[in-house]
């Protein structure tokens, strides 16, 4: 599930210098398939420290993942003439991924991420790798990486190395809709399997590029699910004819977090022209998932911003270990590997994300019990004949629920690998994943929402809404009609959950108010 084509090409292709790129690019790559080249510059960088490594070659320095072994092997020493063999050994060795093959779209995201990454040249790899990268992704190779073995420190190696696989014409690869040989693929493509020379191996696995493709792509989709939760949640305000003294600026002035004053002024947007909203005179205050809705979506939307600020970062650095320094001429190991940063923010992520959909569910619930709304029981007509809308409310719940439980954060976690060697990790990639899959269902929640709101205006009388809230209404009522009796819902249901989504909703309503 995710947000498909609402942003636009803004190039012809998105040209890779090892820097300034963002999570807007890596949906235009990864989603929308927009070609990618890498600048002359950045190829003379890679090549200073190809040439820089050669050099120690040449001279038989002892250097990490060079001339000695892995992890705990790190104090047996390699020979020049097993120095190519080490590599070979390296990805076929540490390809031991397992479950289902992560989305096509994801890996291409962790592609592209590699690619900037070692196009800062600090990782001692021939122009000629990254040039292989570049035509993976123009030609629509796409490895299949199994979803689960990383420990986020030293990296992702698991499913990095069944990206480098393909590179040197093993594993296996989607091309063209179909699941093949990584060789079938490049020869399909018209292109030659790479033999992996000193250090280019490592320096393909050693890196956070899984965790953040997949942190990238939940948190871009987050935000649109935050401004499609304002919609939906300013559509139940009307329903429940709620008060709007909560949203007054002056509330926010004096408690100024960002995120409750932009929720607030985007709340008092929708609901302009509104006739619904403060109509019950005999109405003080509204219950918390009313009135409290700038203070929880406004922390989320602070939360985004911590997350943003955490992938810009990542997205533009260099994660792999030793990196070269040419200018500086050193060879440092270290630990740019480990994912506690992105693991950190993605546990946060899914915490803040999960709280819309809780709070959307307790707004739902609101809607379909006629104690707390004063509307017919379960939003339907001829109640008891008809059960209405009283399942989707238990299909939200059960949504909440499940995500409470892949909100235990994966960031505290730790186990020891490698012989103690590496006796801290992050577990970043399962902090991502978790997170993932906490966007995706919080949005069916915020799909609920959206249908069940919109059964309970009808019942108010649509023709009183604000103004963005009435762009909502009649985008839905053109696909789904009010539920005058029972009907299979789940389709229904779907139909919502992808108006939200596909960004559509966001889009149409984004043409009516500020979001």
């Amino acid at each position: 599930m995710h947000v498909t084509g609402r942003i636009n090409k803004v190039a012809k292709q998105l040209i890779i210098n090892g820097g300034g790129i963002n999570v807007e690019d890596i949906i235009r790559v990864a989603r929308l398939g927009l070609p990618v080249s890498i600048s002359s510059e950045a190829l003379q960088s890679v090549e200073r420290s190809r040439v820089m490594l050669e050099k120690l070659v040449d001279n038989n320095a002892v250097v990490y993942g060079i001339t000695t072994g892995f992890g705990r092997f790190s104090d047996v020493n390699i020979s020049r003439e097993d120095a190519i063999e080490l590599q070979k050994n390296l990805i076929a060795s540490h390809a031991a991924a397992v479950g289902e093959p992560l989305p096509e779209e994801v890996v291409r995201a962790a592609l592209l991420l590699r690619l900037n990454a070692l196009a800062r040249g600090y990782s001692g790899v021939r122009p000629l790798l990254v040039k292989q990268l570049v035509d993976l992704l123009n030609t629509g190779i796409t490895p299949v990486i199994p979803e689960q073995g990383s420990l986020g420190a030293s990296g992702d190696l698991a499913p990095l190395s069944h990206l480098a696989l393909v590179l040197s014409g093993q594993g296996e690869a989607f091309y063209k809709g179909k699941r093949m040989s990584g060789a079938e693929a490049l020869s399909a493509a018209g292109l030659e399997p790479l033999t992996l020379l000193e250090k280019e191996g490592l320096a393909l696995i050693n890196g956070t590029q899984i965790m953040t493709a997949i942190g990238s792509l939940a948190y871009h989709d987050a935000v649109n699910l935050l401004k499609a939760a304002l919609i939906t949640a300013a559509l139940t305000l009307e329903a429940q004819l709620a008060v709007p003294d909560a949203f007054d600026p002056l509330i926010a002035e004096v408690r100024p977090y960002s995120g409750h004053q932009h929720t607030a002024a985007a709340i008092i947007s929708l609901l302009e022209g509104s006739s619904l909203i403060g109509s019950d005179r005999r109405k003080v205050q509204d219950a918390y998932s009313l009135r409290c809705i700038p203070q929880v979506h406004g922390a989320t939307l602070n939360a985004l911003d911590y997350v943003k600020s955490i992938l810009d970062v990542e997205i533009n650095s260099v994660n792999d270990n030793p990196m070269l320094f040419p200018d500086e001429n050193k060879v440092l190991s270290g630990g740019n590997f480990h994912g506690q940063p992105v693991a950190q923010a993605m546990d946060f992520l899914a915490i803040a994300v999960s709280e819309l959909g809780s709070i959307a569910e307790r707004r739902i619930e609101r809607l379909v019990n006629p104690a707390l709304s004063g509307l017919p029981p379960f939003l339907v007509k001829e109640g008891g004949l008809n059960s209405g809308l009283m399942i989707a409310q238990y299909t939200a719940a059960s949504l909440v629920s499940e995500n409470k439980v892949f909100c235990h954060p994966a960031s505290v976690d730790s186990i020891p690998s490698s012989a103690n060697q590496e006796d801290h990790v992050s577990m970043g990639a399962t902090a991502a994943r978790k997170a993932r899959k906490v966007v995706d269902n919080t949005a069916r929640v915020i799909g609920i929402e959206l249908l069940v709101a919109a059964q309970a205006v009808d019942f108010r009388g649509a023709e009183n809404l604000g103004r963005g809230t009435s762009a909502a209404y009649r985008m839905l009522r053109e696909d789904i009609d009010f539920l005058e009796k029972d009907r299979i819902l789940y389709p229904i249901i779907e139909q919502a959950v992808e108006m939200v989504t596909s960004g559509r909703l966001v889009e149409v309503v984004g043409k009516e108010v500020n979001l």
